[in-house]
């Protein structure tokens, strides 16, 4: 049908271009924020592409959500606006008749956004902690570029070598500046240094240097010098065995193991896809254009709706997480009565109901009934 056609390509032209203007900001923040990790040593500087793919990947969800939700919301906007949506409602078609094209457009996006936000959403995660995980784990002295001051994994050592061998296994001109558990400071200098692996570990053995240790009351100087010392900068295995955060835990492992936090995790995975459903009747319930008004006031109806709803979602994790609330009554309460309200609004326009119509027809029924009683 001509009706149902003309709203679904104008939905997808509005969705399309909202979903590249959103991309592009979101691949930006992100990509601003990559490279402050990788800038603080949290990221491989050679990886920080990979990172901020897996990053974007797992943003998805959220961006689809709010694409769609202002997709239909500027839809709305521009036919009401354009006196478009007048010449349907003359023509015979109700408000609720527009709920039939946008649920056909919407369908497959919703149901990416919940394939995504169950399964998209934690491998993406995971990755990105695969990748960052196997950068820290990495000995201090990898850590160091030639020429470039770094700080130790404990954050207790800072290392600084001048030159290195292409296999990255001797240095020359070390300085390492290291501090202990008791607040002894102690700075070690060589003109060079190899790694050698030894039961496990990586010791850096320095050639050629001198020590000098500060007692931690800053009352003892002690200087030695040295031909050969030794000292460990970290494991030779690698990356060692790390908790697997929780975003990053498969929906069915969170399914096998319902403790508080992986309800927590699942219930905001569920509350995403019917956070994507609601907005679909919200924006259909509450979007009308005035005139007389600016265009600015859906969009900032939209974007206040979806940080409001998105914060409940977020709070709603720490509840259920810290034992505050359940998981199922928390999920009907907030949901299940965003639902009932959007339709109920919807409702209200579709029959074009006010508060005084209601209480007009309240009141004859009254009167009426006192003087059956009569």
């Amino acid at each position: 049908m001509l009706f149902h056609s003309s709203i679904r390509k104008e939905l997808a032209r509005s969705f399309g271009a909202t979903l590249v203007v959103l991309f592009t900001i979101v691949l930006t923040m992100l990509l601003i924020r990559t490279l402050g990790l990788a800038s603080r040593g949290s990221v491989n500087p050679e990886e920080i592409m990979l990172v901020l793919g897996y990053t974007v990947i797992g943003r998805m969800p959220t961006i689809l959500t709010l694409a769609l939700f202002i997709a239909i919301v500027s839809t709305l906007s521009r036919m009401y606006r354009d006196s478009e949506m007048i010449i349907w409602l003359a023509s015979g078609r109700s408000l609720s008749g527009f709920l039939g094209p946008v649920m056909r457009f919407a369908w497959p996006i919703l149901l990416m956004i919940t394939a995504m936000v169950f399964f998209v959403w934690p491998w993406a995660n995971q990755q990105t902690d695969e990748l960052r995980g196997r950068f820290e784990s990495r000995g201090d002295l990898e850590r160091v570029a030639p020429g470039q001051f770094q700080e130790s994994s404990s954050g207790r050592r800072v290392f600084f070598i001048d030159k290195d061998t292409a296999d990255g296994t001797e240095g020359r001109n070390i300085f390492i500046s290291s501090t202990d558990d008791d607040g002894r400071e102690t700075i070690t200098s060589a003109r060079s240094g190899r790694i050698v692996q030894e039961d496990g570990r990586q010791i850096l053995m320095l050639n050629n240097g001198q020590r000098l240790e500060i007692a931690a009351d800053g009352s003892g100087l002690r200087v030695s010098e040295f031909e050969e010392y030794g000292t460990e900068v970290g494991t030779a295995t690698g990356s060692g065995a790390r908790a697997q955060a929780l975003k990053a835990r498969p929906s069915w492992d969170l399914i096998r193991n319902p403790d508080r936090a992986n309800l927590a995790e699942l219930g905001w995975r569920a509350g995403m896809a019917l956070t994507a459903l609601n907005f679909v009747l919200i924006a259909l319930a509450t979007t009308v254009s005035n005139p007389r008004a600016g265009r600015g006031g859906n969009l900032f109806f939209t974007l206040f709706a979806f940080v409001f709803y998105y914060n409940l979602l977020n709070l709603g994790q720490s509840w259920v997480a810290k034992g505050v609330v359940d998981l199922l009554p928390f999920m009907l309460l907030l949901h299940g009565v965003v639902f009932v309200l959007a339709a109920l609004w919807l409702a209200k326009r579709h029959h074009n109901l006010s508060l005084r119509d209601v209480l007009r027809f309240r009141a004859p029924r009254l009167a009426s009934s006192r003087e059956s009683t009569a």
